[in-house]
């Protein structure tokens, strides 16, 4: 995976859909038929639905027949998706222009929400360990097929942040804390997405744009961040995403810089749709527009939901008033119709009809892999692989390891993500731990006990009476409520002390939206990280505890020793942000604006480890494998435009060689730091890889660092010239399995001038 996202043939994609859509449709007997159009009319007399056309011409055409409120219906989601409905919430609209689709948007970055007969994938967190995008596309691709069964052809997601407090309760939703690792894998979402089909079309939306970065006072906080910190952390993966062409983007609830992101044009207008060259729509959360023509003029596109501040009565109060012109009326309904053009909405209507069983054998394939992939083995002292005797006894302890509730917490707790009092995915065909490694362990002749740990006395003297513990300690993190400390829930980190005080041979398995403070690490032997692993989270976990699959997981986030050594630890202007009068809570009786200062800038992530000196548990990148390997001959070649001197790439090639004897999978990981004169704070990863080599195999490497990849891997954000700019002098260049286990170093000299523009081109 070099900083130009890689594109895997889309060929191998159609073709698991086709098998994903056959395999439905004979399991659950429903047949996805397209819906009739809107009206009864013969399509084939509107030009929009020409298909010889360009989408332009197509939106074009369509508005150009459109009456003025039949223009307004585009800008706000509930009209524009619903053509013959007439009344939304009290606002009255006329009925659309014939043969445009209904469309229905449906949240989920990890599957389809709380839809039986779907999939429960693991959470986006997980994907990211990962560091796998051929694999995060597969499953996306599967997770589109679901939703248009299931009658849902907008996806609202991926989930893009930059994790930069691990206290954000929506961790878990995102796709960890760097840049280039967000940005590929949101762009691999959004291909699997939007992936071309016959059957079916789906768009993606990534969201929350942007630094959206916590979920305590999101509609109520301003996120305040220096213009070079924003276009390289925070915008940043955005534009790696862009590369995928997504056809909706969501600005998110918090202010920047004092202005609400939806109705902030150096926000939208100014970096993402001229800078970026984002060309689709933009919409905003549901409830994060405060103003008509503020938000409108800035560039947002449709406001999400029901009709509020872009009603007719309100766009025409401003048209009346010259806050806004029929111009930026005529723009946003454009860009929504043209996306819905382009993305097949108006050429692939939803079924008739859903499908009660669209999950198939092949997607629980991908979620199994995507959980073997994705858990992170951070610790291992000899105890795993596990190869217990006959007559051994495992003793699993914790209540996340049983599908049987104690105190209401299960392994359905841990499925998946968690707001609004539950799961976010149901979890039905759900796969317990102790079912697995029951089934596993008697393959070898051993027993399997099981307990909740709600004594801890009593856990603890039945561990030492097992020959080996795994304890599952869990956090259960999402939407609406940040964790207040790293702590595990449920008393989860007193039963590991006990546990391990009582039995030398103790595993720890994390079942968590993010990054936990683990007091026992020296006390326990092995520690997976296997965030939320969806519904085959016990074949998954039973595979790596045994050995018959290789861990191959690396942490896409930093795990701190404590929460005070993460950028945020210890700083309460940084997090949870400020009011007026020097303190935390809101002053009674007000509705003060939380001011939260990015003062930390550009120190994000294992950044602010290295520049600060301060050494986490785990570092970013980490991962352990029940093999080893080895690295050597690195290469780095330089090649420049001669001609305008305005691009150079850096083949770097190195050899990775599986010195161990079992079969597995390497992610190298290639960083940067860039010259003294950049004032760059730490290294950044510019390339990465995933191979897989057999026992004793070796294989040569060549990742290509492009400067005029929309990942910027040798420059840096120009405030005064408004650009990316590579500074000149030396870049030292590191090759490795983390971003602290480095093997190979090198550098390089550059010396280019950045062209005008850096935009992604698609506008």
């Amino acid at each position: 995976m070099d900083s130009i996202t890689a594109r895997p043939a889309r060929s191998r994609w159609r073709r698991l859909a086709a098998v994903a859509i056959g395999v439905t449709i004979a399991a659950g007997g429903v047949v996805a038929t397209a819906a009739a159009p809107a009206t009864a009319e013969d399509c084939s007399a509107y030009p929009w639905m020409d298909t010889s056309k360009t989408a332009d011409q197509r939106a074009h055409a369509l508005l150009a027949a459109s009456t003025q409120n039949q223009k307004y219906r585009w800008l706000v989601e509930q009209p524009a998706n619903s053509p013959l409905q007439t009344t939304f919430s009290g606002v009255v609209y006329p009925v659309q222009v014939p043969c445009t689709p209904t469309v229905v948007y449906t949240d989920g970055a990890d599957a389809v929400r709380r839809t039986a007969g779907t999939t429960a994938f693991p959470a986006p967190i997980a994907m990211a360990a990962t560091f796998d995008p051929d694999l995060v596309e597969a499953k996306s691709v599967a997770q589109a097929v679901e939703s248009f069964q299931n009658r849902k052809n907008v996806i609202l997601g991926p989930g893009i942040a930059s994790g930069r407090t691990p206290l954000s309760g929506r961790n878990s939703e995102y796709l960890g804390e760097d840049p280039l690792l967000s940005g590929a894998l949101g762009a691999a979402a959004i291909r699997g997405y939007q992936f071309d089909d016959d059957q079916v079309a789906v768009l993606a939306t990534p969201k929350h744009y942007v630094a959206n970065e916590q979920e305590l006072d999101r509609q109520t906080s301003s996120s305040n961040i220096d213009e070079r910190t924003f276009h390289q952390v925070y915008a940043l993966p955005y534009e790696i995403a862009d590369e995928a062409g997504p056809e909706s983007t969501m600005c998110s609830y918090n202010q920047i810089n004092g202005v609400y992101a939806c109705e902030n044009p150096y926000v939208i207008g100014d970096t993402l749709k001229r800078k970026i060259g984002f060309d689709g729509y933009v919409m905003s959360d549901f409830g994060s527009v405060h103003t008509t023509a503020g938000s409108l003029k800035a560039g947002m596109d449709q406001e999400l939901n029901r009709p509020i501040w872009y009603t007719p009565a309100r766009l025409d109060a401003s048209l009346a008033a010259k806050e806004i012109t029929q111009a930026d009326i005529e723009t946003a309904a454009f860009r929504v119709v043209r996306s819905y053009i382009r993305g097949g909405l108006f050429d692939h209507p939803l079924p008739t009809a859903v499908n009660p069983n669209s999950s198939t054998p092949e997607h629980k394939a991908i979620a199994r892999e995507l959980a073997e992939e994705g858990t992170v083995l951070l610790k291992n002292d000899g105890a795993l692989p596990l190869a217990p005797a006959a007559g051994d006894t495992v003793a699993l302890f914790g209540p996340t390891a049983s599908a049987t509730p104690t105190n209401g917490i299960s392994a359905t707790s841990v499925c998946s993500m968690f707001n609004r009092n539950s799961n976010t995915s149901i979890c039905e065909a759900l796969v317990s731990p102790q079912a697995a490694i029951t089934t596993r362990a008697g393959q070898d002749g051993a027993a399997v006990t099981f307990n909740a740990g709600t004594d801890v006395a009593a856990a603890a003297a039945a561990a030492a009476q097992a020959d080996v513990a795994v304890v599952f300690g869990y956090k259960r993190m999402g939407e609406f409520a940040d964790p207040t400390s790293l702590a595990l829930d449920g008393n989860g980190d007193a039963l590991i002390s006990a546990v391990a005080a009582a039995n030398p041979n103790t595993i720890v398995v994390i079942q968590a939206g993010s990054a936990v403070e683990m007091p026992w690490i020296d006390d326990v032997k092995a520690v997976f990280h296997a965030w939320y692993p969806g519904e085959q989270m016990g074949p998954a976990l039973a595979s790596l505890l045994w050995g018959d699959v290789n861990p191959s997981g690396k942490l896409p986030m930093t795990l701190p020793e404590k929460l005070a050594d993460t950028p945020t630890g210890s700083d309460p202007a940084r997090y949870p942000g400020i009011f007026s009068d020097g303190t935390t809570t809101r002053p009674a009786g007000t509705n003060e604006i939380r001011q939260v200062n990015y003062t930390e800038g550009l120190q994000v992530g294992y950044k602010w480890y290295d520049e600060q000196g301060i050494d986490p548990l785990f570092e970013f990148g980490h991962g352990l494998s029940y093999t080893s390997f080895e690295y050597s001959d690195l290469k780095v070649k330089v090649d420049r435009d001669r001609r305008t001197n305005e691009r150079a790439t850096a083949t770097v090639s190195f050899t990775v060689t599986n010195t161990g004897e079992r079969d597995g999978a390497e992610v190298p990981q290639v960083y940067l730091t860039l010259p003294d004169a950049a004032n760059e704070p730490g290294k950044r990863l510019v390339a990465f890889d995933r191979i897989q080599l057999a026992a004793g195999e070796s294989t040569r490497v060549e990742l290509v660092v492009d400067s005029a990849a929309s990942s910027h891997p040798f420059s840096i954000w120009d405030v005064d010239a408004d650009k990316w700019v590579s500074p000149k002098g030396r870049y030292d260049l590191a090759v490795g399995s983390s971003s602290r286990d480095i093997r190979l170093t090198d550098s390089l000299q550059l010396n280019i001038t950045m062209p005008a523009a850096s935009a992604n081109g698609r506008g």
